[in-house]
């Protein structure tokens, strides 16, 4: 599908953010020997419930381990980034409350063995920067008006790390803080990177929950068991999400955005329709899944860190990658259902 039909087929994209994912290439391998690794993959709670919020100044090992998991598991956490935080906390409760345990967002030593007992391959990776990965072309600096997007080609990443952290599941500072002597910028450079979930669902999904209070995504199957979580952002008070019961219209990889002031209450009037090329930093980014309600949609953002604090123009916001998985599983007619009430303003 051209950029000119996305458009024209796809007008009611205008009110969302996303962002494009790239599917791994290069040569990733287990990483044996790298103290870091090490301890990575050794981490484990003590016989205490470990705090939600502990005091820590740089990412903990033991959480970069259970995000990876958690992430594999189908439960998402976001972004892998080692830190504690509420959309680690309710990833942790669903997979407890999956498991018929106790969920009350706490990493306790039988949950993590529960976590772990079903999942023993490395949680870290070895990867070495292929020729390919330093192409581009990258921004420098993403643009932060409609007007200057509007005027380039390609909304492609920032640098090497954006695209290599987006590709990995992991925050830009976590990818940093595995690799602190990194060039990033030359093609041969030995990484330490998470090894996260394929994107591929092992179930059918069959139906969507949108849950504005909890502010995550439920995939179910037939059955009504849970396939798959992802945190979100969904709407806000002052542009919520819809309620009730709806349906997806169509999946768009990689579309444009339409900028048209006529259909939002945002942005600078004056600016006029504007049309921004696709790419990983453009605003709706590599999948748009369009509801059967307009102008809404469910989609990825260009700043994973920010799914599920901050707020939305109505839409529903994932990281880029949750709603490549979540796009990947669902077809046209797949009911949507928006559960709660929205709690960011």
């Amino acid at each position: 599908m051209s950029a000119r039909q996305v458009t024209a087929a796809h007008l009611l994209l205008v009110s969302c953010l996303a962002v494009v994912p790239i599917s791994v290439t290069g040569s990733p391998m287990v990483a044996p020997g790298n103290p870091r690794a090490a301890a990575i993959e050794a981490a484990a709670p003590g016989p205490s419930p470990a705090p939600k919020t502990p005091e820590a100044k740089g990412p903990s090992d033991l959480l970069v381990k259970v995000e990876v998991l958690l992430d594999r598991a189908n439960v998402s956490p976001g972004v892998i980034d080692g830190l504690p935080g509420d959309n680690l906390s309710q990833a942790l409760s669903m997979f407890a409350k999956i498991a018929g345990m106790p969920a009350d967002g706490a990493l306790t030593p039988a949950l993590f063995q529960r976590l772990t007992s079903g999942d023993r391959s490395p949680v870290i990776q070895a990867y070495v920067i292929t020729a390919a990965d330093e192409t581009g072309p990258f921004l420098g600096k993403t643009p932060t008006n409609f007007v200057a997007m509007a005027k380039l080609k390609h909304l492609g990443y920032v640098g090497p790390s954006e695209e290599l952290a987006e590709r990995f599941h992991m925050s830009v500072s976590l990818l940093h803080a595995l690799n602190p002597q990194a060039d990033f910028g030359v093609a041969g450079t030995s990484l330490l990177v998470a090894l996260p979930s394929s994107g591929i669902l092992g179930r059918p999904v069959v139906r969507i929950e949108v849950d504005k209070s909890a502010n995550q995504v439920r995939a179910l199957d037939a059955g009504g068991h849970v396939v798959a979580t992802f945190p979100a952002t969904v709407g806000s008070t002052e542009r919520p999400a819809p309620s009730g019961t709806w349906a997806v219209r169509t999946v768009v990889r990689n579309p444009n955005y339409t900028y048209d002031p006529r259909r939002l209450t945002f942005g600078r009037k004056g600016m006029g329709v504007l049309t921004i090329p696709p790419g990983p930093n453009n605003p709706v980014g590599s999948t748009w899944i369009a509801l059967t309600t307009a102008t809404y949609g469910i989609h990825g953002s260009p700043d994973p860190n920010q799914v599920g604090k901050t707020a939305s123009h109505g839409c529903v916001r994932l990281t880029n990658w949750d709603a490549s998985t979540l796009g990947r599983a669902v077809k046209r007619g797949t009911p949507v259902v928006f559960v709660g009430t929205t709690t960011k303003s």
